[in-house]
């Protein structure tokens, strides 16, 4: 019975141990240079026929090499009536990138297998090989929609 006790009272120690009294805040984004190797998003904005659309990469392998790319002018094409798709001058590294993504309206993102950008203005079903790269601010996934010719600069 002791022995019991002791125990119990062993793991209930632990679990309170464990348990966060806050939750978790999170840092707001800052503009960096692609190559510093930190852990902080990075800032982009895309001019499409005069409008500025502001977009944020993640810190993955491909949107810091895709980062590393910029300024772009891309001729954008519509591919599945739900994103516009553009050649990039080279593949993307896809380091450490999960096999398939499940795309969002206003995800930017590369697909390893053609190697192509692709900007997403609707939801897409999951696919393998898309490699999500960051995502479009409000209102980005509409202008996005019909263009046909974006560039793509880091934010200043």
């Amino acid at each position: 019975m002791i022995l019991t006790r002791a125990i119990l009272t062993a793991a209930l120690l632990a679990v309170a141990a464990c348990s966060p009294e806050e939750p978790p805040s999170s840092a707001p984004s800052t503009t960096l240079a692609p190559t510093t190797g930190s852990t902080t998003a990075v800032n982009t904005h895309l001019t499409v026929e005069g409008r500025v659309v502001n977009a944020t990469l993640n810190d993955s392998a491909a949107a810091r090499d895709f980062a590393s790319l910029l300024p772009l002018t891309l001729n954008l094409g519509d591919f599945h009536d739900s994103e516009r798709i553009s050649d990039l001058p080279r593949r993307l590294s896809t380091t450490d990138a999960p096999e398939s993504a499940d795309p969002k309206a206003g995800d930017l993102a590369f697909y390893a297998p053609w190697g192509n950008l692709a900007s997403y203005y609707r939801d897409a079903p999951p696919a393998s090989g898309v490699v999500v790269l960051g995502h479009l601010a409000d209102g980005g996934a509409e202008v996005l929609a019909t263009a046909g010719r974006v560039t793509i600069e880091l934010a200043r």
